[in-house]
């Protein structure tokens, strides 16, 4: 049988009956349908291994890992205000410097001691914390059973502050960037260009870095209790309020409102980030918190189901810890809200768990409230710091901030660095190199080469993970120990010529006894052409923001998937009987790829010649652009990258020609550089034959 003829066939097999199914050539994840979450642990352990991986997806995905240096706060507090039981006063401080965070403290009248402290974020109402409902708002609130007074209907925001600074409770309600007094940056804007996903600056981890500040900036008052941590927010406040649990020690107590559940996952830029949702969701996020107390409301929205979906599986993750009073999730049947309702279930489960000592139940007192106007963090006396930053200035001190930081950890420590950005890597990549039970072989069809070697076609996927991956093995009847993972553009049509038979450098290293693989790594290769997704225009990213978080939030990017493709191919040569050394060969745009690959499976590899043409992630623009890693010139695009390669030697061709981007790497004695390309295709494989 000519080879021709044989490629149709086998082929035809793959296209038609396999190709097809790759789930990721059809189908995305998205704010509205993230992946399910089953609590399939069996001991608290393996839920605090898997709570520990997801806090650090959470400081990667927004832009925090490692954790930023805490500048100065220099707060501002000021303009009391008398109310009945409490005070209301004016507070900002510099979460960076340059961006201030503004809000209201609110403190208990005729209390001494250590008190507790309860955040309170707001989410996505009218003006944020001066929110004022319409009359037409709130009389439906009070018509409806959701609120019992005027001012609570009009006020609802102001009324859950006041009453747990009755309680006993210092409080503090801060703006979420955008709203209130926080106008420096316009809300969902200024962090949704390619630059700022490769750098992992986003909207969403602004406001987290702000509430990890607010920590920082209520512990430092001397009549806090530190050990009485409690955070509460709805909507985008619920949002905030479990993330800040799922990366932050110090809460001891929470409670999202009307966000937790397994439908929309958060419909605003500042709830979505890179990264952030791939392979879990709020659900699963929020259980992180275990076994500290998590209270939890919900409405008829996107959170409706949490008694019958959220909260039972909740449940079993706190029965792991012997701790299911320690959650609670109650619907109430009310449109999207916080209202008095829910409030007061907030207040019982707080006076149980900061031991405020209420009667209970615990019902809300009438107040008297501030005019929003009043409230403002601003006036004559104290007026906006003269440097608060807009957007890009603000993104520079980040970035200058962020670079710093790496730079020092890599001259101090480059272990240390490694250690970190690997962490990081693979949070980029949303993968590990898989143990060899994961991969799945499934044998196409095999033939004899002219070469004395066998053509094995195959498709490899991972258990239960739905992608297709056509592989194809050259192993000679003189197997030396020896693979060689060749990954090109072309896929494994690089080793074969149209008769079939091995090319010039593929045959040489089949004679000399070398394994060779290949494989059709996502969208290359025979699926270089097909439609996915993920390639769609970015002005349908989503249907209300022009922000690709809303894709790689929930999804491995294109390059993240080739790099996965190319990591179950090497488990699988990992676990070839008989193997004694994997080198690789990486060129046309997987050559990045391989060098992600590489990093990750660490001593699995021992040589690898990768021609990388002058790339590096410095050079993309377009958000959907299928070389973009979100993260990538964070840590130190392919600089911070090739460091990583510590084991066996590794040659870069085509490097970039100004060398200074390469400090890191060649700081590394296991890599070597040239900004010299390869003439053919042989040099690569020169490269490997050297001793």
């Amino acid at each position: 049988m000519r080879w021709a003829a044989f490629t149709s066939l086998a082929l035809s097999v793959c296209s038609a009956a396999t190709f097809a199914e790759d789930v990721r050539l059809h189908s995305l994840r998205d704010l509205d349908h993230p992946i399910s979450f089953e609590p399939d642990f069996k001991t608290a352990e393996s839920w605090k291994q898997r709570a520990a991986s997801l806090r650090e997806q959470v400081l990667v995905a927004e832009g925090l890992w490692p954790l930023p240096e805490r500048t100065p706060l220099n707060a501002v507090i000021h303009g009391r205000i008398n109310r009945d039981g409490y005070t209301i006063e004016k507070v900002f401080f510099a979460s960076y410097p340059g961006h201030y965070v503004s809000g209201n403290l609110y403190r208990p009248r005729n209390r001494s001691g250590k008190l507790p402290v309860v955040l309170s974020p707001h989410g996505h109402w009218a003006n944020g914390r001066m929110y004022e409902a319409t009359d037409a708002d709130a009389n439906a609130a009070l018509a409806g059973g959701g609120e019992s007074t005027t001012n609570g209907a009009r006020y609802p925001l102001q009324a859950r502050c006041a009453m747990l600074a009755r309680m006993g409770c210092i409080v503090f309600m801060y703006d979420m960037v955008g709203y209130a007094d926080s106008t420096q940056i316009e809300h969902r804007a200024g962090f949704t260009d390619a630059d700022a996903i490769l750098r992992l600056q986003s909207f969403m981890g602004l406001q987290t870095w702000n509430s990890i500040r607010a920590v920082d900036f209520v512990t430092g008052l001397d009549d806090v209790d530190p050990s009485r941590i409690a955070v509460t927010g709805a909507s985008g406040g619920g949002t905030q309020t479990f993330i800040l649990g799922a990366i932050d020690d110090r809460p001891a107590v929470e409670f999202p409102a009307v966000m937790v559940g397994q439908d929309m996952q958060g419909g605003c830029i500042c709830e979505n980030a890179p990264l952030l949702r791939i392979d879990t969701n709020n659900i699963e996020l929020t259980g992180t918190f275990a076994p500290k107390p998590l209270g939890m409301s919900s409405a008829n929205d996107w959170t409706r189901e949490m008694e019958a979906v959220a909260y039972p599986k909740l449940q079993k993750i706190y029965g792991l810890f012997h701790a299911q009073q320690n959650v609670l999730g109650k619907h109430f049947s009310f449109p999207h809200n916080y209202n008095q309702v829910s409030r007061e279930m907030m207040y019982n489960w707080f006076n149980d768990h900061l031991k405020l000592g209420w009667a209970s139940p615990v019902t809300e007192l009438p107040f008297n409230p501030v005019p929003p106007s009043e409230l403002s963090v601003y006036d004559h006396e104290h007026p906006r710091p003269a440097d608060s930053a807009p957007a890009p200035a603000l993104r520079k001190t980040m970035r200058e901030a962020s670079d710093h930081q790496l730079d020092a950890l890599w001259i101090k420590d480059p272990e240390a660095y490694r250690a970190t950005v690997l962490v990081a890597l693979k949070k980029m990549i949303a993968d590990d190199l898989p143990a060899a039970n994961e991969v799945e072989r499934t044998i196409i069809n095999t033939r004899m080469t002219s070469k004395n070697a066998t053509a094995e076609f195959s498709v490899l996927s991972r258990k239960s993970s739905g992608e297709v991956i056509p592989c194809l093995r050259l192993i000679p009847g003189n197997w030396n120990g020896q693979i060689v993972i060749w990954s090109d553009d072309d896929g494994k049509a690089t080793l074969l010529d149209a008769d079939g038979n091995p090319t010039g450098e593929a045959a040489y290293l089949v004679r000399r006894g070398n394994m060779v693989v290949s494989a059709d790594l996502f969208l290359t290769g025979e699926n270089k052409n097909a439609s996915t997704p993920l390639a769609r225009p970015a002005n349908a990213i989503s249907s209300n923001q022009n922000y690709a978080g809303f894709i790689y939030g929930y999804n491995r990017s294109t390059l993240a998937n080739r790099t996965h493709d190319l990591l179950t191919v090497i488990a699988l040569c990992k676990s070839t009987p008989r193997i004694k050394q994997i080198n690789l060969i990486g060129a046309g745009q997987v050559a990045v790829a391989t060098l992600i690959a590489q990093a990750v499976a660490g001593d699995c590899i021992d040589r690898s010649a990768l021609d990388l043409a002058g790339f590096d992630f410095d050079r993309i623009t377009d958000p959907l652009d299928p070389q973009l890693l979100p993260g990538a010139l964070k840590y130190g695009g392919i600089n911070g990258i090739a460091a990583l390669c510590t084991h066996g030697h590794t040659m870069i061709y085509g490097a970039r020609r100004d060398k200074d981007s390469y400090s890191r790497a060649f700081g590394t004695p296991s890599l070597s550089l040239t900004v010299e390309r390869p003439p053919t295709s042989e040099s690569l494989v020169d490269f490997l034959e050297e001793n």
